[in-house]
């Protein structure tokens, strides 16, 4: 199974979920990829995220967060024991999202899209100070990235597998290149490692 977290004010719409479940779809596994659309409070977003993989075995889930995500999927790889994929991840995002509270619009729609100043507390309260066993974790940094640092990732994953992708762009625009590394490190059949 696939949790599948999007970032700060994206939504199951963004390009990475989209090729990610459609091409579970094609290796005929499209009831193990979840894609929730996560809601502006990290507590929440949390909540329904544990709430839909809720009796999965740890050694049968994986969780790929891209940027915030990618904090969430951390959060979530600590407490359950699974295993994580995390695509240019935010490691320290009270500090970059302060600046974004307010109202503003997802990234795929027109809907309003509200983060309020008690989420930085909420996003604190999900803060990994280091990952407890790092051979469950498959980093995806690139150094082209315009929003995070990708020095940070690689730090902050010391010891994980790593793939950091010189150039490139916050968004990993070509992130179907390495789409089959990825479902091989989540084990899904069907793609060669």
């Amino acid at each position: 199974m696939i949790l599948y977290l999007h970032g700060f004010r994206s939504s199951p719409s963004s390009m990475k979920a989209r090729v990610t479940g459609q091409r579970m779809a094609e290796l005929g596994r499209a009831a193990e990829f979840i894609c929730p659309q996560l809601p502006a409070s990290p507590k929440l977003a949390m909540e329904l995220a544990f709430g839909l993989v809720a009796g999965i075995a740890p050694h049968e889930l994986t969780i790929v967060g891209s940027s915030l995500g990618g904090y969430y999927a951390t959060w979530m790889a600590e407490k359950l024991g699974c295993r994580a994929v995390l695509l240019n991840p935010a490691v320290v995002p009270m500090l970059d999202l302060d600046k974004h509270v307010g109202v503003t619009t997802a990234y795929h729609s027109d809907e309003p899209f509200e983060f309020k100043r008690e989420y930085i507390e909420e996003l604190r309260a999900l803060a990994v100070p280091r990952v407890t066993q790092p051979e469950r974790y498959f980093l995806i940094a690139c150094t082209g990235d315009e929003v995070l640092d990708y020095r940070d990732m690689v730090a902050h994953y010391a010891g994980a597998k790593q793939k950091v992708v010189q150039g490139s762009d916050h968004a990993i625009s070509e992130y179907a290149d390495y789409l089959g590394e990825v479902l091989a490190f989540c084990s899904v059949t069907g793609e060669a490692r």
